[in-house]
Protein backbone atom coordinates (compact mmCIF):
# COMPACT_ATOMS: atom_id res chain seq x y z
CA UNK A 1 0.00 0.00 0.00
CA UNK A 2 1.11 3.74 -0.66
CA UNK A 3 0.67 6.76 1.31
CA UNK A 4 1.20 10.24 0.85
CA UNK A 5 2.04 12.20 4.27
CA UNK A 6 4.23 15.20 5.47
CA UNK A 7 7.32 15.80 6.68
CA UNK A 8 7.60 17.06 10.27
CA UNK A 9 9.84 19.10 12.42
CA UNK A 10 10.50 16.79 15.94
CA UNK A 11 13.12 18.57 17.38
CA UNK A 12 16.25 18.25 15.52
CA UNK A 13 14.92 15.44 13.52
CA UNK A 14 12.33 15.07 11.10
CA UNK A 15 10.02 12.64 11.15
CA UNK A 16 6.72 11.65 9.09
CA UNK A 17 3.59 9.80 10.48
CA UNK A 18 1.86 6.87 9.34
CA UNK A 19 -1.44 7.01 8.28
CA UNK A 20 -3.88 5.01 10.35
CA UNK A 21 -5.24 3.23 7.75
CA UNK A 22 -1.50 2.28 6.37
CA UNK A 23 -0.75 0.68 10.16
CA UNK A 24 -4.25 -1.77 10.06
CA UNK A 25 -3.29 -2.68 6.51
CA UNK A 26 0.33 -3.80 7.25
CA UNK A 27 -0.85 -4.85 10.73
CA UNK A 28 2.03 -2.35 12.46
CA UNK A 29 2.93 -2.52 15.64
CA UNK A 30 5.22 -0.19 18.03
CA UNK A 31 9.15 -0.80 17.66
CA UNK A 32 8.66 -3.14 14.24
CA UNK A 33 11.28 -1.85 11.60
CA UNK A 34 10.12 -1.01 8.55
CA UNK A 35 11.09 -0.19 5.06
CA UNK A 36 10.73 3.41 3.45
CA UNK A 37 10.72 4.15 -0.27
CA UNK A 38 10.92 7.80 -0.47
CA UNK A 39 10.09 9.89 -3.24
CA UNK A 40 9.48 13.57 -3.01
CA UNK A 41 6.18 14.63 -4.81
CA UNK A 42 6.60 16.82 -8.70
CA UNK A 43 4.43 19.97 -8.83
CA UNK A 44 3.06 20.26 -12.00
CA UNK A 45 5.43 23.16 -12.33
CA UNK A 46 8.49 20.76 -12.47
CA UNK A 47 6.72 19.04 -15.10
CA UNK A 48 6.13 21.64 -17.09
CA UNK A 49 8.38 22.18 -20.21
CA UNK A 50 9.49 18.91 -19.59
CA UNK A 51 8.66 16.96 -22.57
CA UNK A 52 9.71 19.65 -25.24
CA UNK A 53 10.02 17.52 -28.03
CA UNK A 54 6.47 16.17 -27.71
CA UNK A 55 4.26 17.34 -30.58
CA UNK A 56 0.91 17.23 -29.98
CA UNK A 57 -2.22 18.97 -30.88
CA UNK A 58 -3.74 19.94 -27.55
CA UNK A 59 -7.46 19.96 -29.18
CA UNK A 60 -6.42 16.61 -30.18
CA UNK A 61 -5.13 15.51 -26.50
CA UNK A 62 -8.74 16.92 -24.94
CA UNK A 63 -10.59 15.25 -27.72
CA UNK A 64 -8.94 11.98 -26.91
CA UNK A 65 -9.89 12.71 -22.86
CA UNK A 66 -13.00 13.13 -23.62
CA UNK A 67 -14.11 9.88 -25.27
CA UNK A 68 -12.17 8.23 -22.11
CA UNK A 69 -14.00 10.00 -19.67
CA UNK A 70 -17.29 9.29 -21.24
CA UNK A 71 -16.71 5.56 -20.70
Amino acid sequence: MIATTTVKNWGSSLGVVIPKELVRYEHLSEGEEVVIDIRKRQSVRDLFGSLPDWKINSQKMKNELRKEWAH
